[in-house]
């Protein structure tokens, strides 16, 4: 990733910096229940399916929204969507995942992909999860995090730049009580309000100011009274207990949202941004739900992932339009989604694999309802170009 200086590509990290991508087997399990006699009380996804990320026992893509096969919904809590994989959060403390696993971001031990979920070994007392680009996190009941999958730049905080196909415990770090990744970076809030991060600092994801990547957790500069955080693609935010939003970073299509276009490798404030719920951010643009119900966004807006009507690149928040009572929000990589606690989840931007789940593949500017056959989403995700709610 770290050539990946100019104009965005997917999440297609390996490919963005000229390295080889190993080829493993895929797995694809027979013999689901099809979407339309499925249960309507479980994982749905849609979107790109070329390794199985949707778990929905097909290699398909899906313009509408997908039954996952496996975990019923009265078994899951959380989902979270990587690049070409995702991670479900159980009720019991464990983890399941599906779709590519080149790099161990399945995190069973085996390397080989598969379309349906399976286990993620050796993890009990979960309480929540994040899927970077091919790496997963997990915050475990006592406060420790574990990771998994890539780790060319130190985004497993295991000290190494070693892949792992299992879980393994990011050193110095305890009293944890939020987690969040991005493409190759690690996010971690801590119950003092500070926040840690490790991995790539090629843009200043990691906020010490400096540019120097780190396989091992470090300080944010100067960040303080930290209530919420989360991870973009190559940028970094965190919400305060004042109701204001800071972030650090990648800056080149005003993801940072502070006016410019420069990247900085320490906190800067989001302008005119206040009473601020929730962050989320997407691979080049961001998002932030208010106390009111309402959104706002900036950065890329290539695909109409601001939501605004327009595609112009904004570098400090504009409001998402016809979007009120938002109870959920989340960025994928260039798509947006949100959920009204009224419903339905809408979505918008970039849909050239129906990753808005609109029957269609038209990119669109400002929020489309969907049809997810769920009610009551308590989790949504968007990842490289798929999305999945719970």
């Amino acid at each position: 990733m770290h050539s990946l200086s100019v104009a965005p590509t997917a999440w297609a990290r390996r490919a963005a910096a000229g390295i080889g991508v190993t080829l493993v087997t895929m797995v694809v399990t027979l013999g689901a229940c099809p979407a339309s006699a499925a249960p309507t009380d479980r994982v749905k996804a849609w979107g790109l399916n070329s390794s199985g990320q949707l778990g929905d026992a097909t290699l398909n893509e899906r313009h509408t929204p997908a039954t996952a096969a496996g975990e019923t919904g009265a078994d899951v809590s959380q989902v979270s969507a990587g690049e070409s994989h995702t991670l479900a959060l159980l009720t019991n403390g464990t983890v399941e995942a599906w779709g590519l696993n080149s790099d161990g971001q399945l995190g069973d031990g085996s390397g080989v992909g598969h379309s349906t979920p399976g286990t993620v070994a050796n993890l009990l007392g979960v309480r929540a999860i994040a899927a970077g680009a091919n790496h997963g996190l997990a915050l475990l009941s006592n406060g420790t995090v574990m990771a998994w999958g890539n780790n060319d730049n130190g985004q497993l905080g295991d000290g190494t730049n070693i892949d792992r196909a299992l879980p393994v415990p990011v050193l110095n770090l305890t009293g944890v009580v939020a987690i969040a990744a991005g493409i190759d970076h690690s996010m971690a809030l801590l119950s003092d309000g500070t926040v840690r991060t490790w991995g790539s600092n090629v843009f200043g994801q990691l906020g010490d100011g400096t540019l120097i990547s780190s396989s091992l957790p470090v300080a944010v500069s100067g960040l303080t009274a930290v209530r919420s955080i989360a991870a973009g693609g190559f940028h970094s935010l965190a919400v305060r207990t004042d109701g204001t939003a800071r972030s650090w970073g990648r800056n080149d299509f005003g993801q940072l949202g502070n006016g410019t276009n420069t990247m900085s490798t320490v906190p800067v404030s989001v302008l005119a941004l206040t009473n601020v719920q929730a962050v989320e951010g997407g691979g080049f643009h961001s998002l932030a739900l208010l106390t009111n119900g309402t959104v706002r966004s900036w950065g890329l807006n290539s695909s109409g992932q601001l939501g605004d009507g327009t595609t112009t690149n904004r570098s400090a928040p504009v409001a998402v339009l016809g979007l009120t009572g938002i109870a959920l929000i989340s960025a994928g990589n260039f798509h947006s989604l949100a959920y009204p606690s009224a419903g339905p989840v809408t979505t918008w931007g970039d849909n050239l694999s129906g990753q808005l789940g609109d029957g269609s593949t038209t990119n669109r500017t400002v929020p489309v309802g969907i049809r997810t056959g769920r009610i009551g989403i308590v989790s949504i995700s968007g990842g490289g170009a798929h999305s999945v709610v719970f």
